[in-house]
Formats: C-alpha cells, structure tokens, sequence
C-alpha cells in the first residue's frame, strides 16, 4: 500500500516545495535584477504565507467535501500555473502579488496530504510514513539546490534571465503531476478495489477501531477542534518549527554566497544540512514509532535545532558555520514528521481535517515573520546573526510548550502495531 501511495506524493510534495522556495536561489541574481532590499525580499518571500494562513482551513475542509483526489489536483495545477508566472514579476509590487497569489493555490496541500494519510494508515505506523513523505523537503535542496544554480545559468538564452527559466522550468512538473493525482489516487481504503478483499476488510477495520478509540476519549466537533488549547498549543509548536526551517531556507543561499563561490557551488553548500536532513526526518521518525514514544523524540531535535542556530550565528569560521547549520538540519527536520503524529492522537474525521489545517495555518505565519524578520534585521545591522539568534528562541520555546504538553496522555499513546500496514 505504502508503495503505492508514497512515491507520488513524495515527488509531489517535492515539486511543492521546490517551487515554494525556489525564490532563495533566483534571489542571488534576482534582486539585483529586480532592485529589491532584503527587507523587500524577505516580505515577498514571507507574504505566501498570510494568504497560506486564510484558506489553509477552508482548503482542507473543501478536501473533505471533495476528495483528496479531485481537490488535490486542483491544488497542484494552480500553483504550477502561479509558479511559472513568477517568472514575470518586474518589481516589488508585482513580486508580492504573484506570491500572495502562490500561497492562496497552494494553500491546504500540505495538510490535506497528512489527513489523507491518517485515512490510510494506522497511528503506529504514521511517524515513518510522515517521515518519507517529508523527506521530500530536504530532497528538494539536496536536488534543487544545484539545480536551481545551474539554471541560473541559462541568463541570457532567448532574451531572458536566468532567474526567469529557473522559474519557468521549476514549474512544469506541478502541471503534469496534477493530471497523474487526478488520475492515480484514491480517497478512502473502502474504495480501493486494487486492495485484495481480506487486505482492504483488515484495513478499513484497524482504522475504524482506532477513529472509536479517539471518539471514545473525545469526539470533537469541527468549531470544539479548532479552538481547542491543544490544537493552538500545538500551531504555536509548529510556529518555532517552521520559523527555524524557513528563516534558514530563504536566505541560507545569500548567506553561503558571503563566502565568495559561484551560483553552482553556493547550491552546493547550500545543500549540505538538507542531506543532513533527509537522514534524521527518515530515521528519527522510525525510531519514534519503534519506541511507541513522541514527547521525547519531538523535543530533543527541538533543542538541537535552537543550540545549533544560535552556534552558527556566533560563528565567522565558515566550515563551522556550515557545521552548525548542518547539526541544525537534524533537529528541524528531524522534529517533523513525531509533530505531526500528535493531532491525530486526539482528532478523527472533519475535526482531523480542521485541526490539522489550523495548527498547519498558525505555524505557517513563522513563513511569513521569520524571512520578513531576518530581512529587516539583515538591513538594520548589516548582519544576519541577529536574525539566526531570533530563529534559535523560536525553536527553544517550541520545545518548552512540547515538555509542558508532556502531561497529557493523549498525545503520548501510540497504539501497538498488530500486522503491517502494508
């Protein structure tokens, strides 16, 4: 089943996050180009995310009414269409428009995937198969970094610059893969004639037993689940953990370009704490399910995200620097996949859907303030070690509302595994 499902939404979710984020590389010729401060670029990088914020909800709970298949589609073809067209922008005005736009069409995939996946497998198998799936994020810099670099090097080639094929090349497989969704997946196991009978009776049986279980406990309606305090606890988690990934992501390049390399060699070094990254979101996520244990494996890459953000920032040197960075990779990514095991050890059905896209909605802001943050601080002092040590509190108080969330069983109870999961 798993491999079924996975490969695909890997690749889509790595031709999502690519094309998110694309804008730190084309940035290095880009602004120039284009005349955009950093403190410009940063709220044009961010400003995605405040129109990520508004319809991340009414997006997933379209998801529900819809099906992960037709809505997902949907999804995939605007922002292809979106992303190409930010080939076109030609100041900041029109910058912060395309990307408003972006973050509206992309809005509720992110989440929509992890409800899909809580459709399909069991709460024991879930922080690995979370894990694979966002192991698209750190792939998509470990491949589109020095991809996205020698694309910077078609400038010139029929009359445009290089920034602008990177974007225009970048945005051709989100089209493509929207028909292959349409086309390939399917909503719920009940529906998956291609599941032998007994395999597919097993399936919808473990699951239905375990949407019990939680409703048993708490049967949240949609409104109970969004102003839920542990749903918001846990969106404001989330903050810290997406101000670290993206605060470091969209200005990571212009970091590494201080150094004095070329555009193929900073998406190089720029590449290296996502490879760091691709180890701990797989690995650490196993190790949560084979222990049964969240709170621990949620905090400690917490910390060591924080301390290794705040190390780099202390830090001239830069191979120590890129050290820091890259213990820094371990604890962001490998934090991802045991957070997102937590919501649906108390949410089932369309409080699942909302609350999952209300905590993805809060800590999507981080999307916003942290680039915006690092921008203006950048331009304020001349240096962007202020801005990594704002990243580092971030990451910190994440951690303490996780250890002050330990007293709650229901986000510590991993049910057993009984059979694979396919």
């Amino acid at each position: 089943m798993s491999a079924r499902f996975l490969p695909l939404l890997i690749v889509c979710y790595f031709v999502a996050y690519l094309d998110r984020v694309n804008v730190s590389f084309a940035a290095l010729t880009m602004k120039p180009d284009l005349g955009l401060s950093a403190t410009a670029y940063g709220f044009g990088a961010g400003i995605f995310f405040l129109a990520y914020f508004l319809f991340e909800v009414p997006s997933n709970l379209l998801l529900v009414r819809y099906g992960a298949r037709t809505w997902i589609a949907r999804i995939m073809f605007s922002w292809g269409v979106l992303s190409g067209a930010m080939a076109f922008v030609s100041g900041e005005t029109s910058f912060y428009v395309i990307r408003l736009l972006l973050g509206v069409a992309e809005a509720g995939f992110f989440p929509g995937i992890i409800f899909f996946l809580t459709l399909w497998f069991p709460a024991a198998y879930r922080a690995r198969i979370i894990g694979y799936f966002m192991a698209a994020i750190p792939i998509s810099t470990v491949v589109g970094a020095p991809a996205s670099g020698l694309l910077l090097g078609l400038d010139g080639l029929l009359g445009l610059k290089g920034w602008q094929w990177l974007f225009i090349i970048e945005a051709v497989p989100a089209v493509i893969l929207s028909v292959v969704v349409y086309f390939y997946l399917t909503d719920r196991p009940a529906d998956a004639t291609w599941l032998d009978v007994e395999e597919r009776t097993w399936l919808v049986s473990r699951l239905d037993q375990e949407q019990k279980q939680r409703e048993t406990r708490h049967n949240y309606g949609l409104m109970e689940a969004l102003l839920n305090p542990k749903v918001l606890a846990l969106g404001v988690v989330y903050f810290g953990v997406v101000a670290t990934n993206y605060g470091l992501t969209f200005f990571l390049p212009q970091m590494v370009q201080e150094f004095g390399m070329s555009n193929f060699k900073i998406g190089l070094v720029s590449a290296l704490p996502y490879f760091v990254g691709t180890v701990s979101i797989v690995l650490w996520g196993r190790r949560s399910d084979r222990k049964l244990e969240r709170r621990f494996h949620l905090a400690f890459p917490l910390l060591v995200a924080a301390a290794a953000t705040a190390a780099a920032a202390a830090l001239d040197d830069p191979a120590l620097k890129m050290i820091a960075f890259c213990i820094a990779g371990f604890g962001i990514f490998g934090s991802m996949p045991v957070f997102w095991t937590l919501p649906t050890a108390f949410l089932s059905g369309p409080a699942a859907a909302g609350g999952i896209a209300m905590i993805n909605s809060i800590g999507n802001l981080a999307g916003f303030a942290a680039p915006y943050a690092m921008g203006w601080i950048r331009d304020t002092t001349g240096s962007y070690a202020g801005g990594l040590l704002s990243l580092a509190a971030s990451g910190l108080i994440a951690m303490i509302i996780v250890l002050a969330l330990g007293h709650d069983r229901a986000l510590e109870r991993v049910p057993n595994a009984i059979d694979s999961a396919g």
